[in-house]
């Protein structure tokens, strides 16, 4: 069995999709890279947009800056292709030795790791909103409190009325 955890760390996120470098597979696979593009190549029906794309230059460089992939001088100038989860799933009909049944199985393990731990990130965030709103309500109605005991901790001052009955023995009143 193949560990999900280093290739969970693989999964990126490129225009809102979450998807694998050829890189990253083809080292999963132990193949060559330029071996696992060919294969592609020769399979292109089965890899339609939705399953398998290359990226934009502008989207390199968005990687680069991350550290995510090495400059493209290591990889001959050519632009890397990322697979979605639907074409990882496709690269098990291409590439049919035991490895690639074996990696392509952990592939779709890690693909729903990375899912429920986005499900559970945003079910944390959705609490800890509701706790932010829950403590500011409270924020304002503790400090009315506070000012409440405020004005009933303040030192009359001099010439203020008394508190409480007090009898009228100079008859004015």
């Amino acid at each position: 069995r193949i560990d999900t955890a280093p290739i969970a760390s693989c999964i990126i996120v490129v225009s809102n999709v979450r998807v694998l470098l050829d890189r990253d597979l083809a080292d999963l696979y132990r193949v060559r890279a330029i071996a696992l593009r060919q294969q592609v190549k020769r399979n292109r029906a089965r890899f339609p947009a939705d399953f398998m794309f290359q990226l934009t230059p502008r989207e390199v460089a968005g990687l680069l800056s991350q550290s995510v992939i090495p400059r493209l001088t290591r990889r001959g100038g050519s632009m890397p292709y990322v697979f979605t989860e639907q074409g990882v799933a496709m690269l098990s009909s291409v590439l049919s030795s035991d490895r690639a049944v074996a990696v392509n199985i952990a592939i779709m393990r890690a693909f729903v790791q990375v899912r429920s731990m986005l499900a559970t990130n945003q079910e944390l965030s959705e609490r800890l909103l509701e706790l932010e709103r829950q403590v500011a309500s409270n924020d304002a109605s503790i400090t009315t409190l506070f000012d409440a005991i405020r004005q009933l901790m303040a030192i009359p001052q001099a010439g203020s009325r008394p508190i409480g009955f007090t009898a009228d023995l100079d008859g004015a009143g």
